[in-house]
């Protein structure tokens, strides 16, 4: 019987030797409640084996092993803890015959192709084998019709009061390992529950942690998992800081026990869960109550609210004691401008000098929490973080993760979700000066400079934060929204993934002579065709304040001004390519001439700070026209 013994004998014993009664029944037997008389005798005498096969001749068909096996040990059991109260003895049990009626209803339930564990449990009903005797309208059925290659029948728990679908187990063996664990999870507060079992599976906990910190993660979760089904202190905590880094969040409850209650893992493990909350709350739904899942004294609650009003608003910061704390400001500062790739790897080499605040902290989780470096620590980022060894632990340093950025531009053809939702994107690219130095270039004028990338509900794109905000300024002015960093051969830039006008038109000026003031600029526009609109395709660059050549590609007409250079002569460069490689080949030749590229998984996440650039379009000339219209769409008044 799985760790506690191979036979059911020695399994039953040990159960009922390490029965003690639970709070409720404790409080019961207090105010001398009678019907818990002989409450300590779980088990019956064992059945013979006559007895077990008069049970068989009468029911017309041999139990499955480990029932019969049970019955043999124990001819009968009490579980008191659960919704069946007693199971019954060999000649107490008998066919279940359906007197409810289930069948027809989960027939009918069934789809046009159902799956198979479907279909048995619609028949369930009808030829399961009752074995409660007493219970809380509840019913343990063993279904004849579900066997595995073992010969062992699954067993259902059906609690009839509850309206849900019965829970099913492979076997009755695995039924009553489940009741026993629940029966040590019952318990594991109580102070006087001390036996075997609670100390070889704390033991497990002891042991997870120190695998967890020496990289052997998938060892200490198996340890975890086991340890946590009986209850054990400290089992939830840390499987839970496992699963947050191997699943990432969203993945299930995000959830640490009581370690939040310990000052010590405040910093570590609250803005984790503040993150969770954050991100779950809908836009525009009042906010649901950010809990702790576990009962705290008042600084810890006062702690726990000012980072979740930190996680909110963006401005959350990790900042670990120790040496580890060094590389993470570095990692921030690359990271914040584009390079999440760089990041990671300062990261991952400094991981080694990370240190718990608390004996059962097992990583770092506070990095998922700040806004530039979480979203740097991707799932695959997290097992790796999990692989390596920490806290002065030794093993084996696993294979590095790939790198998320690709090189170059190309990627911009590609599908997903950071590429021109609305079928157009534009960026500039300013040579030899920092991303500060962007607002004062391409910058509205009077605009308050920089802003850091808006906190956003998960699965919302970065452009999201910007639907339905109104330009209250002229017309025909297109002022651009553009995350702004710095490209891996140093060039800043800034650039809008959801350019929502129709591209370079009429009024179209470039704003890379004005960023070019101290050196070379770039300015590049990709707006698809779609319907019976044709692609476009603008290039522009500068130097020194004046533009040296531009050229704006719709179709297959080209509109040019100044010496356009071989490379990028779209004539050439285009020369015999299909239709659906256009938008790429022109973005390898940009990027092959002036060396320049985006970060994809920043620009993706949304975590480059924003700025908003002056209009890319001139005023209407004297004698020019420009015209507009409004329309309103809305359900006609009846």
């Amino acid at each position: 019987m799985n760790d506690n013994g191979s036979d059911w004998g020695t399994f039953l014993r040990r159960w009922q030797d390490e029965w003690v009664p639970s709070e409720d029944e404790a409080v019961e037997l207090a105010e001398g409640d009678t019907t818990l008389a002989g409450l300590a005798a779980l088990g019956a005498p064992p059945a013979s084996e006559a007895d077990v096969a008069d049970a068989e001749r009468r029911l017309g068909t041999r139990l499955p092993p480990s029932y019969r096996e049970f019955l043999l040990a124990s001819n009968g059991w009490s579980l008191r803890d659960d919704s069946i109260h007693q199971l019954g003895a060999a000649q107490e049990i008998g066919w279940f015959g359906d007197p409810f009626g289930m069948t027809p209803m989960y027939r009918e339930s069934l789809g046009e192709r159902p799956a198979e564990q479907q279909v048995l449990l619609a028949g369930m009903w009808e030829r399961a084998l009752q074995l409660e005797t007493d219970s809380d309208m509840s019913y343990a059925l063993l279904d004849p019709g579900d066997t595995g290659e073992d010969g062992e029948w699954a067993l259902y728990i059906h609690k009839g009061w509850s309206g849900e679908y019965p829970t099913r187990y492979p076997s009755f063996r695995a039924y009553m390992q489940r009741r026993y664990e629940s029966f040590h999870a019952e318990r594991a507060q109580l102070p006087e529950f001390v036996n075997d079992t609670t100390r070889a599976r704390d033991a497990d906990v002891t042991r997870a942690r120190e695998e967890a910190l020496s990289g052997r993660w998938e060892a200490a979760r198996e340890l975890l998992d086991v340890a946590k089904r009986y209850g054990r202190p400290g089992a939830w905590g840390m499987l839970g800081q496992l699963d947050v880094l191997a699943q990432g969040l969203g993945h299930g409850r995000t959830y640490f026990g009581g370690l939040v209650a310990d000052p010590r893992c405040t910093d570590e493990l609250v803005p984790v869960m503040a993150l969770a909350h954050v991100r779950d709350s809908l836009p525009g739904r009042p906010e649901r109550p950010f809990v702790l899942g576990v009962e705290t004294d008042d600084r810890i609650r006062a702690a726990a609210d000012a980072i979740h009003a930190r996680v909110g608003d963006g401005s959350c910061r990790y900042a670990p004691d120790g040496d580890f704390v060094r590389a993470v400001a570095e990692a921030r500062k690359i990271a914040g401008w584009g390079d999440t790739d760089g990041a990671w790897r300062m990261l991952r080499t400094a991981l080694p000098s990370w240190s718990p605040p608390a004996p059962d902290v097992l990583a770092p989780l506070g990095l998922l929490a700040d806004p530039v470096l979480g979203p740097v620590v991707t799932r695959e980022r997290g097992r790796e973080l999990l692989a390596t060894p920490r806290a002065g632990r030794t093993g084996a340093v696993p294979e590095p993760v790939p790198d998320l950025d690709p090189p170059g531009l190309s990627w911009l053809a590609e599908s997903g979700r950071w590429n021109a939702p609305y079928g157009s994107y534009r960026c500039v690219w300013v040579e030899g000066v920092e991303p500060e130095a962007l607002p004062g270039l391409v910058g509205e004028d009077g605009g308050a400079g920089l802003t850091a990338a808006p906190v956003r509900p998960a699965g919302w794109f970065p452009h999201d934060v910007r639907w339905g905000q109104r330009d209250d300024s002229a017309p025909w002015e297109d002022r651009a929204v553009v995350a702004v960093g710095r490209t891996r051969s140093g060039w800043a830039f800034g650039f809008d993934p959801a350019a929502r006008t129709s591209g370079p038109g009429t009024f179209f000026v470039s704003p890379a002579a004005a960023a070019s003031s101290g050196g070379r600029a770039v300015v590049l526009w990709v707006r698809r065709g779609r319907d019976n609109t044709p692609a476009v395709f603008h290039l522009s660059a500068a130097e020194r304040g004046e533009e040296r050549y531009a050229y704006t590609l719709r179709g297959t007409d080209v509109e040019r001004s100044g010496q356009v250079p071989t490379a990028l002569d779209p004539d050439l460069v285009l020369r015999g390519v299909e239709d659906a490689d256009r938008e790429r080949r022109l973005l390898a030749a940009v990027q092959d001439e002036f060396g320049l590229s985006l970060p994809r998984h920043a620009l993706a996440e949304g975590i480059l700070p924003q700025l908003t650039t002056r209009s890319w379009n001139r005023a209407p000339r004297e004698g020019e026209a420009f015209s507009y219209a409004t329309i309103t769409v809305g359900r006609p008044r009846p």
